[in-house]
């Protein structure tokens, strides 16, 4: 079983179906309904069912494809005997106890379905030009998370059974675990949207500082249109990181100034900032996972407080972190 987790942002052609089509509505249209596709693999992997199949790749041909061609990757969608070859990935035993887990942890996805909803609202009223991408769940095999393409998103429901999940212990660590939860749906979902519609490409010279700031923009605007109380909320920190932020603030910024990481781009030095790792030592102590990002959602808060006529639109498209920085003039 592969054990990637990284999570997959793939710009794809609009899905065709009689299902998925037309434009993205606007902000009065936004209906959001999560296709089961996932139901189907159920259907399809436990009872070989041919109607499954042929709704799969009927219906939802490009979600047929990206899981295959790109999630699984374990062939071409149109390769002779690619649909044995699928049924025997998913015959694994470990994974048809994953699935019926899954089946039964998310029989209703109304609530998902709600707070995507009240997201993209608030979301196109800030940004009436975004489409709304069509909802589907899927079961990925524990690789990636969410998928995105041009006018579907794709998330997986088999990557957040809860941090306790029994499974899990198999395949990942305890901090890998905590990212893996339901309520973790929904802000994943909006933060790699965005990232796939404002994306910063790594590229020699790209500095930590545009790293951590085009990340903390996103997140930033993910904390306001789903309305949490706090930035560690959004960021999935427990209340003792949280706390250890409020009171590390001013000595991390000191610590990236003085050691010159701010414009460092060395991918080392940026990836220390950024991954998911909490046990990384920065300060000369464990510091919370993403660090980095977290203090990009500070700068950005702070420039958003300075400029009081910079709308949600306008800072998407901003991308000269360096003058955002000036202007801002951060004194944690």
């Amino acid at each position: 079983m592969r054990k990637t987790i990284f999570i997959l942002v793939l710009h794809l052609v609009a899905l065709s179906s009689c299902h998925w089509n037309g434009e993205g509505g606007k902000a009065a249209d936004v209906d959001i309904k999560i296709a089961r596709y996932d139901r189907l693999q159920y259907e399809y992997v436990t009872m070989n069912s041919f109607s499954a199949l042929q709704k799969m790749n009927t219906d939802y041909p490009q979600a047929t494809k990206l899981l295959i061609e790109d999630v699984l990757a374990i062939g071409k969608v149109n390769d002779t005997n690619i649909n044995d070859r699928m049924l025997e990935y998913y015959a694994d035993s470990t994974l048809l106890t994953l699935m019926c887990d899954a089946e039964e942890a998310f029989k209703d996805l109304s609530w998902i379905e709600e707070k995507l909803n009240k997201g993209f609202k608030r979301l196109k009223k800030e940004v009436p030009t975004l489409p709304v991408p069509r909802f589907y769940a899927q079961i990925s095999a524990l690789n990636q998370s969410v998928v995105v393409g041009d006018s579907i998103l794709g998330f997986s429901i088999d990557k957040y059974m809860g941090t306790h999940y029994s499974l899990y212990k198999r395949f990942y660590y305890d901090y890998q675990c905590r990212t893996m939860n339901p309520d973790r749906i929904v802000p994943d979902c909006f933060t790699f949207y965005l990232l796939s519609h404002y994306p910063l490409s790594w590229q020699p010279g790209r500095t930590l500082l545009d790293m951590i700031m085009h990340r903390g923009k996103i997140n930033w605007v993910v904390t306001h249109v789903l309305g949490y109380e706090s930035f560690e909320e959004e960021m999935g920190y427990d209340n003792q990181e949280a706390q250890w932020c409020k009171e590390h603030k001013e000595a991390l910024w000191e610590t990236m100034l003085r050691n010159g990481h701010l414009y460092a781009t060395d991918p080392l030095v940026v990836r220390t900032y950024i991954r998911m790792d909490p046990f990384i030592p920065i300060m000369g102590e464990k510091t919370p996972a993403s660090i980095g990002i977290w203090m990009g959602i500070q700068l950005v808060d702070e420039y958003m407080k300075k400029h009081p006529d910079m709308t949600i639109k306008d800072l998407l498209l901003a991308t000269d972190y360096r003058q955002m920085l000036t202007d801002t003039n951060f004194k944690p």
